[in-house]
């Protein structure tokens, strides 16, 4: 972390632009998690990522640190695709948006219409709308299935990598 966030000073100062990098803090327990986090809180990032694979409890809590660290949380979607690739079981990453919108995640890699990530641009609309809007009409071509209120909660910024 401290190579890291080291380039992103130098990156920053030799540009006079914003820089960053989004520490990954993935690990086994979510003690070593918070770990990595205050580390990297310590050394100056304001962004750490975690491994969807982490699970849904590990998720929430690492959420809830971010907020009272005034840091911001991106998951990365690192073992999605055993599961949302399978046309005849499995869960659609627009369910797991939704989770992670409700668990408090700020950043989710959603994907765009191309690359490894690719999917209908449809499809990838109604994943962003789903991440973004604060009520939800039905839209059967986006793959919304009925209207959902959102009411006051945060939304997510849905991001690509390069």
């Amino acid at each position: 972390f401290l190579y890291c966030m080291e380039g992103v000073n130098r990156a920053a100062a030799a540009t006079g632009e914003v820089k960053g990098s989004y520490l990954n803090i993935t690990a086994a327990t979510v003690e070593e998690m918070y770990q990595r986090a205050e580390y990297a809180h310590s050394i100056g990032s304001v962004i750490v990522m975690i491994d969807l694979v982490i699970g849904y409890t590990a998720i929430q809590s690492m959420a809830i640190w971010a907020r009272k660290a005034e840091m911001i949380l991106h998951l990365h979607r690192a073992g999605n695709s055993t599961y949302a690739r399978q046309k005849n079981h499995g869960i659609n990453f627009r369910v797991i948006c939704k989770w992670m919108r409700m668990c408090g995640v700020d950043h989710i890699h959603a994907g765009t219409v191309v690359g490894k990530l690719e999917g209908d641009p449809l499809m990838v609309k109604g994943f962003y709308n789903s991440l973004l809007l604060t009520h939800l009409k039905i839209n059967l071509a986006e793959g919304l299935f009925f209207d959902m209120d959102w009411a006051a909660l945060r939304k997510c910024v849905p991001v690509a990598s390069g």
